[in-house]
């Protein structure tokens, strides 16, 4: 029988506190999720969405309120941490710093009573998979932030587990080494196939690592695909808004459709839209306008008419924010060198392009 390697049916989870009043937190809701052997999903959304409660429930540290987990086809609902094949590398790194970085990496295979012959070669070999040879006998605290980060992912990879859990591990480092320590994670966990559930808040960090990305609002999943699905085909309003930055909602109404394209009356124009099934004329949509899909042109040059309230030149675009019949529409405009700059309080038309801009009902 072929199994998911990870798998939610239906878990809740619910938090009751009895103290200065009794509370009750619905902190996850009828989330289902199935994870084939090898693949990375990404738990995303902002602060108090479910995310970290999602991964602790799989990793044990949580016990489901009502639903179940299961592991390549078991369940494992009730286990706790000790009698799962999973691994979890924690925000916070938990190292031990009166151990070295060798016997951080070995602690969980002594606890597993490992011969002194196989710790060593497992450390070394998960030392050397992430670029730690050599450090073997330097204190956690003579390390800089992502050498640590490193510590923690050996010591969660040399138990060879069949599940490797992420809870926003890079939030501690700078943003240059958070990109860098991005790719160089998902290069092990591709280069090892193991199945990996990985847990953030930035939808760039999201996007650059996985295979399919979850993303969460007030306890339950907006929606589950693959990280273009999520940024150019978002299901809903909150997801539109969550994956992208900037994004600007434009109203409109469907004036017509056929298996081709969606006409839509936006403002004083009819504009041609990629097919969107169900979309029956006189349906009233929003336009999900990311800064990329807008083009910014001299005034009379075609477009909408605008004014420009905010230009910010950052070497590689410029970021325009423009005014256009009352609505704020962000513009991001590449090689600035090459075309005409605009600045605050000038007027300019604005063209969408119209074949990348998502559309949903309202």
């Amino acid at each position: 029988m072929n199994h998911y390697s990870v798998e939610l049916q239906s878990v809740s989870k619910v938090f009751e506190h009895a103290g200065a009043r009794w509370e009750r937190v619905v902190a996850v809701d009828d989330v289902s999720i199935q994870l084939r052997k090898g693949e990375l999903l990404t738990l995303l959304g902002p602060s108090g969405c479910g995310k970290t409660t999602t991964l602790r429930m799989i990793g044990g540290f949580e016990i489901p309120t009502r639903g179940d987990v299961l592991l390549e086809g078991k369940v494992i609902t009730n286990l706790p941490p000790n009698r799962r094949d999973t691994a979890m590398v924690f925000q916070s790194y938990a190292l031990f710093p009166h151990m070295t970085v060798f016997e951080n990496v070995a602690y969980g295979l002594r606890m597993r009573k490992m011969g002194a012959g196989e710790i060593e070669d497992r450390v070394g070999r998960a030392l050397t998979l992430v670029g730690l040879d050599g450090m073997e006998r330097r204190p956690p605290g003579a390390l800089s932030g992502g050498q640590q980060q490193r510590v923690a992912l050996a010591r969660a990879l040399v138990v060879e587990p069949k599940v490797l859990l992420l809870d926003e591990p890079l939030s501690n480092l700078d943003a240059k080494l958070r990109a860098q320590m991005r790719i160089e994670i998902r290069k092990i966990q591709q280069s090892l196939g193991i199945t990996s559930v990985y847990v953030t808040h930035d939808q760039e960090e999201a996007m650059g690592l996985s295979d399919w990305v979850a993303v969460m609002n007030s306890g339950h999943i907006e929606q589950i695909g693959t990280p273009m699905q999520a940024y150019a085909r978002p299901a809903t309003r909150f997801v539109a808004d969550f994956m992208g930055k900037k994004t600007s909602f434009l109203p409109g109404v469907v004036v017509g459709a056929d298996a081709n394209e969606t006409v839509v009356s936006v403002f004083d124009a009819v504009l041609p839209f990629r097919a969107v099934p169900g979309m029956l004329a006189g349906r009233n949509v929003e336009l999900v306008v990311r800064p990329e899909n807008v083009e910014v042109v001299a005034s009379g040059q075609g477009g909408f008419p605008g004014r420009v309230v905010h230009a910010a030149y950052l070497g590689s675009q410029i970021t325009y924010e423009i005014v256009v019949c009352g609505f704020t529409i962000t513009a991001e405009v590449p090689n600035p060198e090459e075309r005409e700059i605009f600045t605050r309080g000038n007027h300019v038309g604005v063209v969408l392009r119209t074949r990348s801009i998502h559309l949903l009902p309202q």
